[in-house]
């Protein structure tokens, strides 16, 4: 699927561009941004690479990953970045992640996103089951998901080894009939 287009009240997902990078770089590259993340913050050369690989792997078919740009609907202003990635060990399943600029947190644009996130996965994409990983520290995160209707699966441990120590993941996912009944219900 190319182009994705989503959107939410305040919120929409679109394909990223190589004007995106600065937007990226904000949060690849900020410390508090990428605290509770898998790495350590990038360069802006390596976030360059980031969204040259996103864009290049955008038309690939068949396209297994969709790194896209989170924009203010208002301003188009990227505030953040969301991925959806397929499994090809799992059948219709998929691993997503986002990240928000810190000046965009607090305001409920996490939730926005993930719902964004979810509805391009089971809505456009056909999957059965989404998934994502945390940081146990990373409460925001934790609240994000279950707002989102996502389930805390369990714990994969020392999953990430980040600044030379191991460290644990929090598992919490959504199946497409309660991704369904969610809908149902907010209707």
């Amino acid at each position: 699927m190319y182009p994705v287009q989503r959107s939410s009240q305040r919120l929409g997902l679109r394909e990223l561009t190589i004007d995106d990078v600065d937007g990226v770089f904000a949060i690849y590259g900020n410390q508090e941004a990428t605290e509770h993340l898998s790495f350590e913050p990038r360069t802006l050369e390596q976030v360059g690479n980031i969204v040259a690989r996103s864009i290049g792997a955008a038309t690939e078919e068949p396209r297994g990953e969709y790194a896209l740009a989170v924009v203010e609907r208002d301003t188009n202003k990227l505030i953040g970045f969301g991925r959806i990635a397929t499994d090809p060990h799992q059948q219709r399943a998929a691993t997503m992640g986002f990240a928000l600029r810190p000046d965009a947190w607090g305001v409920g644009y996490g939730l926005e996103t993930v719902r964004l996130l979810l509805g391009l996965g089971f809505e456009d994409l056909g999957l059965h089951r989404i998934w994502g990983a945390r940081s146990p520290l990373n409460e925001a995160s934790a609240k994000t998901m279950t707002a989102a209707g996502m389930v805390e699966e369990g714990t994969i441990r020392e999953h990430i080894q980040k600044a030379g120590k191991w460290r644990d993941s929090v598992v919490h996912s959504m199946l497409d009939h309660e991704w369904l009944a969610t809908q149902v219900a907010g209707s």
